[in-house]
């Protein structure tokens, strides 16, 4: 079986912001079935339809910031964002 961090390594026409994205959903549906709550309870939450929540969750669709702000919300979480400078501090 393939896992995430094996097949992620092969993907090359996603861009870094994208990756990042994916990175972060595949950690809140982590989160979400760590905590056993079905995609239709959590659509339901997140005041989105099923089919919809699915169709992000199966990548059909790379799911912008504003999404994945109203996912982490459905969860009681906030994503955070930080800008570093690339010197040591």
């Amino acid at each position: 079986m393939t896992t995430w961090k094996d097949y992620k390594q092969s993907i090359t026409s996603i861009d870094e912001d994208e990756m990042s994205n994916i990175d972060t959903l595949s950690k809140l549906q982590s989160e979400r079935i760590k905590r056993g709550i079905s995609q239709k309870t959590f659509a339901e939450r997140i005041e989105m339809k099923q089919p919809q929540l699915a169709k992000i969750e199966r990548l059909d669709s790379i799911p912008s910031l504003k999404t994945l702000n109203r996912y982490a919300h459905g969860l009681g979480l906030e994503i955070e964002m930080r800008l570093r400078s690339g010197e040591s501090v």
